[in-house]
């Protein structure tokens, strides 16, 4: 029964009952939002064993800081600046490119079904060969976030992240038009 309940409840809800001890909210949590997270780091680093870890950490993340959430920001938000940021210090770390992202096999979901085939990885691989930020900012969006959110998350101002989105399609529409 808690479980059928805890479906019908916001996510904002949903962590401040697992902030009181509720596992069952955590759970109901972790299985709304996984596979929207996976997409998003995925199509930031198509490498699973790679988006495995930034996934295991993001969710660590949300598991460490639940005494710290406050429902003021939208849980999505504050999971996905957590993804981020765990994303941003690997790259930070390991000094990768993003060289041959559209090499690797895509995994199969409805999320990822417009990327798929031939153009899908051109474009995906178009993607990879953006700056971190933009390409960060662009995936964001394409997840569904408001500029406002974006910024939130990417810890950046509203105008840089418009200034990020607008240079990131110009690039994306000029390799694509040579592409052609």
């Amino acid at each position: 029964m808690r479980g059928l309940i805890n479906r019908l409840k916001s996510d904002e809800a949903l962590m401040l009952a697992y902030q009181r001890g509720d596992i069952t909210a955590f759970e109901c949590l972790y299985h709304r939002h996984k596979d929207g997270l996976f997409a998003f780091l995925y199509r930031s680093c198509p490498r699973p064993a790679v988006v495995e870890e930034l996934a295991q950490d993001a969710w660590e993340g949300v598991i460490n800081g639940a005494g710290n959430y406050r429902d003021e920001a939208r849980f999505r938000t504050w999971l996905y600046q957590i993804a981020h940021n765990r994303s941003v210090d690997y790259w930070r770390r390991r000094d990768n490119t993003h060289s041959n992202l559209g090499q690797a096999p895509e995994p199969a979901s409805a999320e990822n079904a417009a990327w798929a085939g031939e153009q899908g990885r051109k474009l995906l691989q178009a993607v990879g060969d953006l700056p971190l930020e933009q390409r960060d900012t662009l995936l964001l969006q394409e997840q569904g976030f408001s500029l406002r959110e974006i910024a939130q998350i990417t810890d950046a101002g509203e105008q840089t992240v418009k200034s990020r989105l607008r240079y990131a399609r110009k690039q994306l529409r000029e390799q694509w038009e040579g592409e052609l």
